[in-house]
Formats: C-alpha cells, structure tokens, sequence
C-alpha cells in the first residue's frame, strides 16, 4: 500500500479547446496518507479546480492523479473511494439527519438496518447523537456542517476533500469548527485534501501547505515553514498580511531597510533582497527615545479590539499597519511613534 494518499504528476487543466488558457499549469503535488493538505491561495489561481480533479467532478486536460497509489485519472467519482464535502453542505431538506447522513450508503444498496447503524455511528463521531429526527432547517449552521462531514465519513472514503468548509460560518463557530476537522482527521488518521483562500484557517488545521498562484505551485511546506521562510515574494506576500520592502545585506551578514537593521534567521548572500515583514512584527514605542534607534513615524489610525491595537503609522517607508498585544497605551492621532523590529514575523526573500 501507498504511503501517498494522494499524488498528482504534471497535471494541467484548461476548459474549453486548446487555445484556452490554462487554469492549472503541470503541477506535482503529494498528500502524505493520514495527513491533512491545505491548497491555499487567491480567487481563481487553480485550488478549487484542483480538489474538483481530485474527486473525479472535472478530468484533468494532461497528466496523471493517484489515490493510494493507483491511477484514477480516468475514473468517474464513484470509483474513487473518495467523499467531498461541499461548501453548501448540500443537505437534503426534504430528510432528516440520519437519512441525509446515510443517502450514500442507502444509494449502495446497503439494507436500512446497516445503513442506520453505520449513519448513528457516524453521527456520533461528530457529536449528532440524538438528532437522527431532526430537519437540516432545524439545525445551526454549524449542526448543518456536521452533517455533511458525517455523511461522508459514513462512506469510509479512503480520501475526504473540504471545499471552503468554514465559510459560511461566523468567526466563533469557524474555529470551533476547524478544530473538530482536524481532530477528527487526527483521531481517525484520515487522508485529507483542504481548500480555503484563508491564512489563519491553512495554518490552524494543516500538516502541509500549498500555495498557489496562477496555476501553479509557489511553495509547499509546512505552516513553519511557510510562515517564516517563504521561498517567494508572492508567498510572504500572501502569508499573514507581511507588508515587503526593498533591502540591502550588507557584508556583514545583516539586512538594512531604511534605518532598521537586523540579523536574519538564515545567512543570506550580500545584495539587494526583498523583506516580508507582518503587522505583528513590529514594537511601537512613543517618539523621544533616540537609543532605541528604530524607524519614527505619526499616528494616522488606530482601533481597539480587545486583545489587539491596530495601528497604522506613517512613515519614510510608506504607511504601515501594525498589530500591537498592547492595549493599556493610550495613542493619540498625529503622535510620534518609533517602529523597531521584534524577533517574529520578519521573512527575506529573493529581490
């Protein structure tokens, strides 16, 4: 057996005739098995696209896809072993909860006494013991999503796919809920394939990672990985709202933007490079003290958010946004600010 759940070899797909153009560009790609795979990126670069060739709803133009290490580039989805669940959820509403999370298995021509066993089963997985009767109108947002990952999970898919799983949740339920995903995916060691085009959302849930942009794969890796060593611009760009500014190594191994100087956390070759640097990443200090060195800047905005002061500062450098764990400093518009660097959320990439 196959330690790749899930492998793609120089797969491209365009829709139309051959003058179309491409919408996924030769990519290779690997799910480990037991491992849950975010496919991240911006609208249209090929994510959802890809998942959809996965489950067998579009054949891919050239190229080949493996499941458990046998070719399926050919296969229709019911010969597959793989279950989708769908950003609608895709609920029945004329049928109850047990018959929504059974359909599959009622569809096989299981007999109705296994079909409800194995769908409470099911069901209790995802914490829906004792709403068998009830009606998808008759559920929360959340309940609704439960049910179509208990229905397919009642199909013992050897690969489950999410197509933008969370987003038609408030921002609370999304993180209850992407919890229970991946502690579910944990827990029953499943091969899973996960689209979103959100950052926190890839991060939280992810063994893997993959970015991509026009069709193509910029970086794949872990969260770590991509977080604080992304291989481009367009990937520190895209990971966590990093702000990128034109630099300089100098001989001695450190990166200068405008006034700041740092040493970054692998050795980089002397020359012009391009810095990622988030809005976490910086320390906000009231104007007037020269030893901290640091970029100065006014006040142009800020929010309170609880937990978290947003500021957006105007500089040398351009405007900058700045998330600040310091709530008790009281900021007024128009103050001086100084900007210096914490050791976090700071990323040099090729110029």
């Amino acid at each position: 057996m196959s330690s790749i759940g899930i492998e793609f070899r120089q797969v491209t797909k365009r829709y139309g005739d051959a003058r179309s153009p491409l919408v996924v560009k030769g990519i290779d790609l690997q799910v480990p098995k037991g491992t849950l795979t975010t496919i991240l990126g911006p609208s249209g670069c090929g994510k959802t696209t890809s998942l959809r060739m996965i489950a067998g709803l579009e054949s891919p133009t050239a190229g080949t896809i493996l499941i458990d290490g046998q070719d399926v580039t050919t296969l229709g989805p019911a010969e597959r072993n793989v279950s989708m669940v769908f950003q609608s959820y895709a609920l029945f509403p004329h049928m109850n909860v047990i018959e929504n999370v059974g359909y599959g298995l009622s569809v096989q021509g299981l007999s109705r006494d296994t079909t409800a066993q194995r769908a409470r089963a099911a069901m209790e997985l995802v914490g829906l013991a004792g709403f068998e009767q009830r009606l998808p109108s008759e559920l929360s947002g959340g309940q609704q999503q439960r049910v179509a990952v208990a229905r397919s999970l009642v199909l013992e898919p050897s690969v489950l796919l999410f197509d933008e799983p969370l987003s038609n949740l408030d921002a609370r339920l999304r993180r209850s809920m992407r919890e229970e995903i991946r502690s579910l995916q944990q827990r029953l060691q499943l091969t899973v394939a996960y689209v979103t085009h959100d950052q926190s959302e890839a991060l939280a849930v992810s063994d893997q990672i993959i970015v991509m942009d026009a069709g193509l794969i910029a970086q794949a890796g872990t969260p770590r990985q991509l977080y604080e060593q992304p291989a481009t611009t367009f990937v520190a760009g895209f990971m966590g709202e990093a702000m990128l500014f034109d630099a300089v190594v100098g001989a001695d191994g450190r990166v200068c933007v405008g006034p700041l100087t740092f040493a970054p956390r692998q050795p980089v070759a002397a020359g012009p490079v391009k810095v990622a640097i988030r809005p976490e990443a910086w320390s906000p200090h009231p104007a007037g003290q020269p030893e901290l060195g640091g970029l100065a800047g006014r006040l142009l905005k800020q929010a309170y958010l609880g937990s978290l002061s947003e500021l957006t500062i105007s500089t040398d450098l351009g405007e900058i946004f700045v998330v600040s764990p310091d709530v008790d400093r009281a900021w007024s518009i128009g103050e001086g600010v100084v900007l210096t660097l914490a050791g976090h959320g700071v990323s040099v990439v090729p110029a």
